[in-house]
């Protein structure tokens, strides 16, 4: 089992994760924001390099949430997701752990706050109301100060901001959104069948990873939430393998 490794390789893998996400989306994005022209052929190929890698951050915070990056060190465990949900969209790591575990809590219910309003259950409107819920007045006005700041003080050209900081940022709020909440929690036309309320999707790994680094493992998720994302097609593989023997 997944879980089964030795301590200090579950935490060594765990932060040596966390530090490669984290410091290729910085390395990347200070290259991309000091290129003198943002415009190319390969413009396209960068903002998607970079959405990957927002999403990579939330994801790092969301393992930190549930202790699994480092379970031998908490401290580091925190630090590391609130520098991932801090260089993500100043984010508050206390308050996204909080919402996060009320989702575990009541997946796909009204005291879910990932969840739509129980009405209004098309995809765009329970997008907009979940990014309602998340994003405040204060941490708008915080990166509206940072835009301004690397614009007019630093000598940033407004288009990269846009396209390598702005763009990538709010696409991975669909990405994580859509393969993250709507897919998984959706309710099926026959109703849910569990109490997680959730389903997997059935992507390979490979694909599985790219999407959303394997969160569209979602069943396995609300089973095994003490498994960090890079462990989790390790489980699915073993309880499908299972499931085919019994």
């Amino acid at each position: 089992m997944a879980d089964r490794l030795h301590p200090p390789l579950w935490n060594l893998k765990g932060i040596a994760a966390a530090a490669l996400i984290i410091g290729t989306w910085a390395i990347l994005l200070v290259y991309l924001l000091r290129l003198p022209e943002a415009f190319g052929w390969w413009t396209p190929l960068a903002v998607l390099a970079q959405t990957f890698l927002y999403t990579g951050l939330f994801i790092t915070a969301h393992d930190a949430m549930h202790g699994t990056i480092s379970p031998g060190y908490p401290r580091l465990n925190r630090a590391l997701g609130a520098l991932s949900v801090g260089l993500y969209a100043l984010f508050s790591f206390n308050k996204l752990r909080s919402s996060h575990w009320e989702h575990h809590r009541h997946p796909a219910s009204a005291d879910d706050p990932d969840f739509h309003d129980g009405e209004h259950d098309q995809t765009l409107r329970w997008y907009l109301r979940f990014m309602i819920h998340y994003l405040s007045p204060v941490q708008i006005l915080g990166m509206a100060a940072i835009f301004n700041l690397l614009l007019y003080l630093v000598g940033v050209p407004a288009a990269n901001l846009i396209l390598f900081w702005v763009l990538p940022a709010l696409l991975s709020t669909w990405q994580l959104f859509y393969f993250g909440t709507v897919l998984p929690h959706r309710e099926p036309d026959q109703g849910y069948d569990d109490a997680h309320r959730a389903r997997s999707n059935d992507f390979s790994p490979l694909l599985s990873f790219l999407t959303c680094y394997h969160f569209g493992y979602h069943w396995e998720h609300h089973e095994r939430p003490d498994l960090p994302w890079w462990a989790l097609p390790r489980f699915r593989r073993q309880r499908l393998q299972s499931t085919r023997n019994s």
